[in-house]
């Protein structure tokens, strides 16, 4: 496992009971998680800031003192926003520094201009990661409000230089295919589901392979890396990389799970991610260097 452990300002402090006590600068966040089956040793409610609560197919924050509407942290020289929102989401997923290390490395250590293409973006931070180490990045989302979310993150890090996408996936890729856009480098976080505007369905294990397969055809063809990334629980690291292999060759392709430590001395399961590499070089994923 990749454990995302250079983080100054985020910490997981405890977990139990499908939850998880965050510090995220100087607030704590109780948050539910699926993958903590196991028991808590205190209550957490008592020392948290705010806590979630899941009601009615829903949610909500519930404040045991008064919060910033939201805040800011760091990771090394980058800055995020923070800001509890719907579905108990934050606006950053912590355990992804330990790709925005990778694609960094790969990138500055390229020697070249890099195009990169960020699909399911998010709040971007790996459009932010990428671009400060050097890339041009395109950043697409279907969500309004995430996308302006990306900008707020960009700005706040003296990023101008990214283009941001309001668009389903899909229907932008198959549009760049047709304008003979391409890119060097694809990062893609799809969601478990999903549901387009016109009653459009995603679901991952039906319709990833095919997507992969699909943006294919926008990779240059002095192609740097494709990332894959999912919280999805249950799809193992084997997966993606037999997706990457099957798709676009076997040498290179590595995947694992990847994670939080924890004040507990455990390791918080994040999901996985499995990268597909170019270039006469191995990549260690475990140490995030380039073995030339």
């Amino acid at each position: 496992m990749r454990v995302a452990n250079s983080w100054k300002d985020y910490v997981v402090i405890a977990t139990g009971d499908g939850e998880k006590l965050e510090k995220w600068g100087g607030f704590t966040l109780l948050r539910p998680d699926p993958q903590v089956i196991w028991h808590k040793k205190t209550n957490l409610k008592k020392s948290a800031d705010a806590f979630y609560e899941r009601k009615d197919g829903g949610g909500l924050w519930h404040y045991n003192k008064t919060l910033p509407e939201e805040w800011k942290i760091s990771w090394k020289d980058l800055k995020f926003i923070v800001k509890p929102m719907g579905f108990k989401h934050t606006g950053i997923f912590p355990e992804q520094a330990v790709n925005w290390e990778m694609m960094m490395n790969l990138i500055s250590s390229s020697k070249r201009d890099v195009k990169v293409l960020n699909l399911f973006a998010y709040t971007g931070g790996a459009s932010v990661a990428c671009s400060k180490a050097g890339a041009s990045v395109t950043h697409v989302d279907a969500s309004k409000g995430m996308v302006e979310r990306a900008k707020e993150n960009a700005k706040l890090n003296g990023i101008s230089n990214i283009r941001f996408i309001v668009d389903d996936c899909g229907k932008f890729i198959e549009r760049e295919i047709r304008r003979g856009n391409t890119y060097d480098a694809i990062i893609m976080d799809p969601p478990s589901y999903g549901r387009g505007p016109n009653g459009e369905m995603w679901k991952l294990e039906d319709n990833l392979a095919d997507f992969v397969e699909l943006t294919k055809k926008v990779l240059s063809d002095k192609p740097l890396f494709v990332l894959i990334n999912s919280y999805t629980t249950g799809l193992q690291p084997t997966v993606i990389a037999n997706i990457l292999k099957s798709v676009f060759g076997k040498d290179n392709v590595e995947a694992d799970e990847i994670g939080l430590p924890t004040n507990e001395d455990l390791i918080l399961p994040c999901g996985a991610s499995g990268v597909k590499i170019w270039k006469n070089w191995q990549f260690c994923m475990k140490t995030t260097k380039l073995l030339w």
